[in-house]
């Protein structure tokens, strides 16, 4: 282990916001450590359902191969149950891809810090953020680490990466502002099954809950219900499925759960500032979702890459149009799941909700897919093109 170490961009947390901006930084030509508290390919609570937008990202990095040899299989269909009433969805080629993938953390978040690596990125786990380093202007320039073996060690830094979650260390310390919250929020419950014989991702709605199947890794499928504290917030797992579906539930009695009950207490959406004098935040760090509508994984790696884009350049302009981008591509996609998490509407009222949602969807895939190998360009909603002040000191 070498000590005292500069690198141009420190980012903390390792995880898939984390790794993916570690891999597109290092593909721009910055020096990159990034460091994560947990071991490597260790599983995280994340229902992993990745959309069109994510798709499309991994894609161009050259990541979906290697999701797809490792067994994550594809999902060519959307079905949608609004009571008894069912709608399937087929997910059409767009973009160079034909479907959607569903991989486990330990598979996704594995194969991300991999291609860091090999792009060079420097990746340490099992070490942690202690305390950020700062100027007498009160600049942001590195951060105090603890190892694997409890040694602490200095490393300084152009930019410090808060990638480290909801609860973010570095958000924390920098004191980054809430700037949006939304007023719901879910609890889910999820385990992982064998033996259930869906295709495709399946959605249900009924009364005041919500459940879904999601087919992942080694024939698994992840099995969640959702309710909340207003409605019914003792709601057995099996309960609430038993209520949204009863042919859901009766698969479940021949079926095998492969893992322990996940439980998610439940957290309000949020935007926080996502950047500050030699800081940035990314993936849930900086925005994050009530996950009903499992949009939090694409939205973190659509982030990645804008603040990858932002960092290359390093001006604060570049950094402006960061947070720009990013509130203007997530406005509509946080104002419908916050709505969706609400669990007060009818049938009709959240098919509404879900056109609603698809057409951000498709704005937020339009937008990516005009990125040319993740330099920005006319289509951005806001103008990044313009250098400024180098951030740098």
């Amino acid at each position: 282990m070498v000590h005292g170490n500069r690198f141009d961009v420190l980012i903390v947390g390792a995880r898939c916001a984390g790794a993916a901006t570690a891999l597109l930084m290092a593909r721009r030509g910055l020096r990159v450590l990034a460091i994560d508290r947990a071991e490597y390919g260790t599983d995280t609570m994340s229902t992993h359902a990745l959309m069109r937008g994510a798709i499309l990202q991994l894609h161009r990095w050259g990541a979906l191969p290697r999701l797809i040899e490792m067994s994550t299989p594809p999902v060519a269909t959307t079905t949608f149950h609004y009571g008894d009433e069912v709608i399937e969805v087929a997910i059409k080629p767009l973009h160079g891809t034909d479907a959607l993938y569903a991989p486990r953390r330990t598979v996704l978040d594995a194969v991300l810090v991999d291609m860091a690596r090999e792009a060079g990125a420097d990746i340490r786990h099992r070490h942690s953020l202690a305390a950020l380093l700062q100027a007498p202007s009160g600049r942001v320039t590195g951060a105090r680490i603890i190892d694997a073996e409890g040694t602490a060690f200095t490393v300084e830094a152009d930019l410090v990466v808060g990638a480290d979650g909801a609860n973010s260390t570095v958000a924390r310390m920098v004191g980054a502002p809430i700037q949006k919250e939304g007023k719901h929020a879910i609890m889910a419950q999820y385990a992982y099954w064998s033996g259930i014989d869906l295709a495709g991702y399946h959605w249900y709605y009924r009364g005041h809950w919500g459940a879904g199947t999601i087919p992942t890794n080694a024939g698994r499928t992840c099995v969640f219900a959702a309710t909340s504290r207003q409605h019914d917030p003792r709601a057995d797992y099996r309960h609430v499925i038993e209520s949204v579906d009863a042919p859901l539930a009766e698969m479940l009695t021949t079926a095998k759960m492969e893992s322990r009950l996940w439980r998610f207490a439940g957290r309000k959406s949020f935007l926080r500032k996502p950047h500050g004098p030699g800081w940035a935040l990314v993936g849930d760090a900086g925005y994050f979702k009530d996950p009903l509508t499992a949009h939090g994984i694409t939205d973190a790696l659509r982030d990645a890459e804008l603040l990858a884009d932002a960092a290359a350049r390093g001006t604060e302009r570049a950094f402006s149009g960061y947070a720009e981008t990013r509130d203007a591509l997530s406005m509509d996609l946080f104002d419908v799941t916050d709505a969706i998490a609400s669990l007060e509407w009818d049938m009709d009222g959240l098919k509404d909700l879900h056109r609603s949602l698809n057409r951000a969807m498709k704005e937020e895939v339009e937008y990516l897919a005009a990125l040319d190998h993740g330099r920005p360009t006319a289509a951005r909603p806001v103008g990044v093109l313009e250098d400024a002040v180098p951030l740098r000191l």
